[in-house]
């Protein structure tokens, strides 16, 4: 019948869709069709805009063909389209099961959870959107009205976007302009504008890095230590994460090594326990605490 046709056709195409080639007499075997209605059917697919691949006697039907595209572009949303389609859901009063469901739809489509804070507005999540949008396909685009960090000025800032920080209430970017990496505020930015032209600098972005003291920066210093029982322990009592940091050397001594943005938090540790903890290389780290302890001294 014409639907058991189109029903193999169908399968087909998915089969081949979603695999990276199979073989001929293994996709007959599958779908329980013949050789020649095979041929007939990768004639009609052709005919129909898709893409064929043949690779070792293996086919399979390229993702990118245009059919996929044009399907991908009628039946899906954009993240902009999912936020304002979530806050209307969002205004429903009552209990409904239908839209509980269309709740949770909308969520996991998402690829930030942007949608499930409750302290994030209709614009911010808007703006939001189009910078995730901006990471997302390595696009340069424009903070509108961005405010200084003392509110007197306003300005537009060209940016290229690559890391949305701290729950989503701050955004890393490359500033072409200025030749620096900077960290804007989504409550600053009045309107984000998308641009067609895709990232310039790509090998200058730099990521914050914050370390196991809550000090941020682009730097990481390497630091390592000898400790001992008493020093080990107080260090896992303040700060726990540094278990995954220490190496056991014997019954009564760890090695520590991390990297740290700044010496000033492990070296108050340090300090405050220095006859049992040993510094092992980094010369900077040596002479940071001698700085600080000569300091001390002249005070």
């Amino acid at each position: 019948m014409r639907h058991d046709k189109l029903e193999r056709q169908l399968d087909l195409m998915l089969l081949l869709a979603g695999s990276r080639g199979m073989r001929v007499e293994d996709i007959c075997e599958r779908l329980d069709i013949s050789r020649r209605n095979f041929y007939y059917y990768m004639e009609f697919f052709r005919d129909c805009g898709f893409i064929v691949n043949k690779t070792s006697g293996r086919y399979s039907i390229d993702r990118e063909s245009p059919f996929f595209k044009r399907l991908i572009e009628r039946v899906s949303f954009t993240e902009a389209e999912l936020i304002i389609l979530r806050r209307l859901v969002d205004k429903v009063d009552g209990q409904n099961a239908v839209v509980e469901k269309l709740r949770e739809k909308l969520g996991a489509a998402m690829d930030y959870q942007i949608l499930n804070s409750s302290a994030t507005n209709d614009q911010q999540a808007f703006i939001i959107s189009q910078l995730h949008e901006a990471i997302k396909y390595k696009q340069m685009a424009v903070l509108k009205g961005y405010s200084s960090p003392h509110g007197r000025t306003q300005r537009d800032r060209l940016v290229e976007p690559f890391l949305l920080m701290n729950g989503n209430n701050e955004v890393r970017c490359y500033e072409p302009a200025s030749g620096m990496n900077k960290t804007f505020k989504i409550a600053r930015i009045q309107q984000v504008e998308l641009l067609s032209e895709n990232w310039q600098h790509e090998a200058d972005h730099r990521r914050m890095f914050t370390d196991l003291f809550m000090f941020s920066g682009e730097e990481r210093l390497p630091v390592q230590l000898r400790m001992g029982t008493l020093a080990h322990n107080l260090m896992l009592e303040e700060y726990p994460l540094s278990s995954n940091h220490f190496t056991q050397e014997d019954d009564k001594h760890w090695l520590l090594t991390l990297d740290v943005c700044s010496y000033a938090g492990i070296g108050r540790f340090v300090l405050g326990l220095f006859e049992d903890i040993e510094v092992l290389g980094s010369p900077e780290f040596i002479k940071y605490l001698q700085e600080k302890i000569k300091g001390y001294q002249m005070k």
